[in-house]
């Protein structure tokens, strides 16, 4: 009987926990890990369901329909999503974008310096942080748009395209990167672009009605991403492709282990505590993404950018989380 009663509460208890859909590039991060490991459904004490994106596009229009309610956001489709009035919250910062997001040019191609991309074919998915970090590279460079040629295309596209010698440059992100590597080398990485005045980043984002009615399970997810970055920030020399951390990671997003190692490099975590100061989401982020809404207005993919964005970010979840 004691047997029955036990197997019943696992069954009303399995039942009880709430489905909760999370969007995600499916980047291999710490919180990866943490995914793979059941960190988050435990400590939340939500049924997650990790759902994998191929854009931001995709993102927005899944938040828009109510399908996600918490979502990995890059700061051009952020960008995009607040003007267009989706209801979403920035409340975490994912990572900021290094050699991660990198403009790579394909042997023979004659591409050696910023310069010699006039009259090329420069393929990159348009509206991504990566198209921003592109356009930047660009201006700071003095290249006008018109002289070379930017095609529209998803990762998986430019891939096939670089395959068939069809491009002679891509700004990508992994996998489709590490693919094109094989027979090209990296020109620029986002984080060189970053310094010219054009930083990009991935943050997390949340429906509105959906945090006041969670607001402690989101502080408990805020604490498991937290947990799982100072585990790769106290030791990253120990994240080698045999360790548990980048086998877990590799399981959970079907990269090679020894390509985890590599691309994780290419990203920068932020402890919570400088998440929440003016240099990042106390101020400059907001900026930022003003700065990215007024980019993306010139390159048409906006009709208007709005005045201010300060009100897309809410503290109130990653301080409640450090205490």
């Amino acid at each position: 009987m004691g047997a029955l009663l036990l197997s019943i509460a696992s069954i009303t208890t399995a039942r009880a926990a709430e489905k909760v859909l999370i969007a995600t590039y499916g980047d291999p991060v710490p919180a990866q890990m943490a995914a793979h490991d059941g960190k988050f459904s435990k400590a939340t004490g939500w049924n997650v369901d990790w759902r994998k994106f191929a854009s931001g596009t995709d993102v927005i229009a899944a938040m828009a329909s109510g399908d996600v309610s918490i979502a990995e956001l890059g700061s051009s489709p952020l960008a995009i999503a607040a003007t267009q009035g989706v209801d979403l919250k920035v409340f975490m910062i994912d990572y900021v974008i290094g050699k991660s997001e990198s403009l790579i040019v394909r042997n023979g191609s004659g591409v050696g310096s910023l310069a010699d991309l006039k009259g090329k074919r420069v393929a990159v998915p348009v509206g991504s942080t990566a198209h921003f970090s592109l356009m930047g590279a660009l201006k700071h460079a003095g290249i006008q748009s018109n002289e070379l040629t930017i095609l529209n295309m998803s990762p998986d596209q430019i891939v096939a395209a670089w395959q068939q010698a069809a491009i002679d440059a891509a700004f990508v992100w992994p996998p489709a990167q590490t693919e094109i590597l094989k027979t090209g080398k990296r020109l620029i990485g986002a984080d060189d672009v970053a310094k010219w005045g054009y930083p990009t980043f991935n943050v997390w984002v949340v429906n509105t009605k959906f945090a006041e009615s969670h607001a402690q399970s989101l502080e408990a997810f805020i604490r498991a991403v937290e947990e799982a970055n100072q585990a790769y920030l106290k030791q990253p020399s120990a994240w080698t492709a045999d360790s548990q951390p980048v086998k877990s990671i590799a399981a959970e997003t079907g990269a090679q282990p020894d390509q985890v190692v590599e691309v994780i490099k290419g990203y920068t975590f932020l402890p919570l505590a400088e998440q929440a100061t003016p240099e990042w989401l106390g101020k400059a982020i907001p900026q930022t993404i003003k700065k990215t809404a007024d980019f993306l207005v010139s390159a048409g993919r906006l009709a208007h950018a709005s005045d201010d964005y300060s009100n897309v970010v809410d503290l109130k979840y990653l301080n409640k989380a450090m205490k």
